[in-house]
């Protein structure tokens, strides 16, 4: 596994696969209810129709590194061992992939180290855990990429009273 982030020319996929544009002429009531999916319609499609029925033969990796310019994002399955982890939130992208967000005062040290020990104590997700550690020592170890913890705001619904 390879992490070396180049920055490539034009826009990347947004789906993660071929895709085209298309012209569609829907209800108006039935916009609505798609951008109440998604801001944006394609992604508010694509969501719908995957809920229903994942994409078939695509294998998805368990983890990978997703560049966008110059920079890289760590992409995960989202599976329950990641859930489970202290101080991890895991942060929907689409295409039933997520980001993996540290709340605060968490630190991707001490999240290699809570991967790490969530691997010796075994389970179906081993291979998922290991693919994320592999990413991050990679990232850790290399001299041509540098790591940098970022904060993403995340918006709550409050409890109705």
């Amino acid at each position: 596994m390879h992490v070396a982030v180049r920055q490539r020319r034009g826009r990347p996929a947004k789906y993660g696969r071929p895709a085209r544009a298309v012209n569609v002429t829907l209800p108006d009531d039935v916009l609505d209810r798609l951008r109440r999916v998604d801001a944006d319609l394609g992604s508010a499609i694509v969501k719908l129709v995957e809920r229903r029925q994942p994409p078939r033969g695509r294998r998805t990796r368990p983890a990978e590194v997703t560049q966008y310019g110059s920079h890289a994002v760590i992409v995960v399955r989202p599976i329950k061992a990641l859930k489970k982890l202290p101080g991890v939130q895991l942060v929907p992208v689409g295409n039933g992939r997520a980001l993996i967000s540290l709340t605060n005062g968490r630190t991707v040290p001490q999240l290699e180290l809570d991967l790490r020990d969530a691997i010796d104590r075994g389970g179906e997700d081993r291979e998922s855990l290991q693919a994320v550690v592999d990413i991050l020592r990679q990232s850790r170890r290399s001299h041509t990429v540098s790591m940098e913890e970022r904060t993403i705001i995340v918006l709550e619904a409050k409890r109705q009273r």
